[in-house]
């Protein structure tokens, strides 16, 4: 059985499609909310909306810091499908909440949405994970994994495009995006019920509602197998970087390419549908089971065609007579432009063939009974690393360090992190050598 025809099997798509919607709803609310802050409330905030949209993305960050812990021991200690419908319901509750901060432009009640959308966001997350190796069989689970992270990604784009395109609507975009957020909700909610049964891993668990006490332990149970820390190290590394190429595109498109908001998305859209196409690769490359040896190739391409970015630096372009920025379709028609598109594609496609295996490794050879806490374990460290992402890009902007030459820094960074990674778990390499001798 291929990966694609897990979606035939109630195993995994009523799984999947819960997945796809709530990240697609996640990304549609928290962009239309930066939007209305930074042109609809901009009269109310003033000269803060920037620092509003920057309040609102750690917003939905927080929760993971937070309640991780909680989240993990709540998964390990009951069914899982029965926790995911209520997960969704509550999402439903919170949804219900965006017609009357985007209607009356509450900004305080806009922002508790957020973070309640964070809170029930860290509560599916390990779930999600800790149930695929319950439904899936091993040979199965880098498939599962591939079109997983092919569908969040494909949701947070579709998801980003929308959010915007609803609440740029006058004058109704409000009531549009409110009706369409709600909507959402309410189909993850009815195909969620459609999620066979999960066993608890361990029912005797005692919940610990300490969160300092509990973060420090579940670190711990993540830190018991040596590849399954450093997978963890790895895994989060990708967010880091993935989040500070996501974060740059639309300042790279503006500031560099000199290029509009469409050449913007078409750069998002490159960089997504490289990762969900390097996702689905990993069935094929691994021969169906879960293959260490593709992580390499996926750092090695993360760090060639990275370089390249900052190697074409700041491109000669020619604006089209008439324009001041470049237009969508004149970005296609110089050769060095197809590059940078080119080089964003590869950057998405080697970070799926490094990812997915990462996942699937993590779920293998996780203790089932505290399975779900050490994907709990692998979120907080993603956040963590997405908010270092963060800070360094800020960093780094306030020394005037251009946007090619974070790009260079990155590199650097992803050198040494990888590197790092793979002295520990030196049978990363081995794979790698070993699949590349089979293939050559």
């Amino acid at each position: 059985m291929n990966q694609f025809s897990l979606l035939k099997t109630s195993r995994f798509a009523p799984l999947f499609a819960t997945q796809f919607m709530g990240a697609f709803n996640d990304n549609i609310y928290k962009n239309a909310l930066v939007i209305f802050i930074a042109f609809t409330l901009a009269d109310q905030v003033g000269r803060n909306s920037s620092i509003m949209v920057i309040v609102a993305a750690g917003l939905f960050i927080l929760p993971f810091f937070l309640f991780s812990a909680i989240a993990g021991q709540i998964a390990d200690k009951f069914e899982k499908s029965i926790l995911i419908q209520r997960i969704k319901i509550a999402e439903i509750c919170i949804m219900l909440l965006a017609p009357f901060g985007f209607i009356l432009m509450n900004l305080p009640v806009l922002m508790i949405a957020l973070f309640l959308l964070g809170t029930q966001a860290t509560l599916f997350g390990p779930l999600k994970y800790s149930i695929l190796p319950q439904h899936l069989q091993e040979s199965e689970l880098t498939g599962g994994n591939g079109m997983i992270e092919m569908g969040t990604f494909l949701a947070i784009l579709l998801g980003t495009i929308l959010g915007g395109v609803l609440i740029a609507i006058k004058p109704a975009g409000p009531w549009y995006a409110s009706i369409v957020v709600i909507s959402v909700a309410c189909c993850g909610w009815l195909v969620s019920r459609f999620i066979p049964q999960a066993t608890p891993s361990d029912e005797t668990l005692r919940i610990n509602w300490n969160l300092i006490n509990e973060t420090i332990r579940i670190l711990g149970y993540a830190r018991e197998n040596r590849t399954v820390f450093w997978s963890i190290i790895a895994i989060s590394w990708f967010w880091f970087y993935g989040a500070t190429f996501l974060s740059l595109i639309p300042s790279y498109t503006r500031d560099i390419l000199t290029g509009n908001e469409h050449v913007a998305t078409v750069l998002l859209t490159a960089f997504s549908i490289g990762i969900g196409t390097g996702s689905l690769m990993c069935e094929k490359l691994s021969g169906q089971k879960i293959e260490m040896g593709l992580v390499p190739l996926g750092a090695i391409g993360l760090t060639l065609f990275a370089m390249d970015l900052f190697i074409i630096g700041v491109p000669p372009l020619k604006i089209p007579e008439g324009n001041s920025v470049m237009t969508a379709s004149a970005f296609f028609h110089q050769a060095i432009t197809w590059r940078i598109f080119v080089d964003l594609s590869l950057i998405g496609l080697f970070g799926g063939l490094y990812i997915v295996p990462l996942y699937a490794l993590i779920q293998k050879l996780s203790h089932v009974s505290h399975r779900a806490r050490i994907i709990a374990a692998n979120n907080i460290l993603n956040a963590l690393f997405m908010v270092m992402s963060a800070l360094l890009t800020i960093t780094l902007f306030s020394f005037n360090v251009s946007i090619p030459q974070i790009f260079l820094i990155v590199v650097l960074l992803h050198l040494v992190i990888t590197g790092l990674v793979f002295v520990r778990v030196p049978e990363y390499v081995n794979r790698f050598l070993i699949l590349t001798r089979l293939n050559s």
